[in-house]
């Protein structure tokens, strides 16, 4: 969720809109699963935002924040998003992915050759890495359209 965030805010100066995302990505489907990952910082602001995506139907998935002793942080999720991918791929006929991390390039490329499951990412187009977007059966732009008004 983070990474979504920031990435509409600096091409956009703008909010996702996550209900209109669902909207677009599910129209005529039948969903087996769809995950949020956020790190958890037990922000209320963040936890109210947390609530609206459960309404929408995401099941929110959290990981603690961590703070190290030498003042870096970490809040990663890449590892728990491709096991998830590689579990749930032999269920569905279309993975969603809503990303410009070109690390996901080979989980979608397994995926596909493994379940022969079709895979999209919804990305900000210059802020998405190639290799994620050639790697998917299709790319969807993240711009006006899925932003909030």
């Amino acid at each position: 969720m983070q990474n979504v965030y920031y990435t509409v805010k600096q091409q956009y100066s703008g909010k996702f809109d996550y209900t209109k995302f669902w909207n677009h990505a599910t129209q005529s489907r039948h969903i087996v699963t769809a995950k949020a990952y956020a790190i958890d910082r037990n922000d209320p602001k963040q936890q109210g935002f947390q609530s609206r995506l459960r309404e929408i139907g995401f099941e929110v998935c959290l990981k603690p924040f961590i703070s190290r002793r030498d003042g870096s942080s970490k809040g990663d999720w890449d590892v728990g998003i491709t096991i998830d991918l590689m579990d749930f791929s032999s269920l569905v006929d279309v993975v969603v992915l809503v990303s410009g991390d070109g690390d996901f390039d080979l989980a979608l490329k397994k995926i596909s050759a493994k379940f022969d499951v079709k895979t999209e990412v919804y990305g900000v187009r210059n802020l998405t890495a190639e290799s994620l977007i050639s790697s998917a059966d299709r790319f969807f732009s993240i711009d006006d359209n899925l932003l909030m008004q």
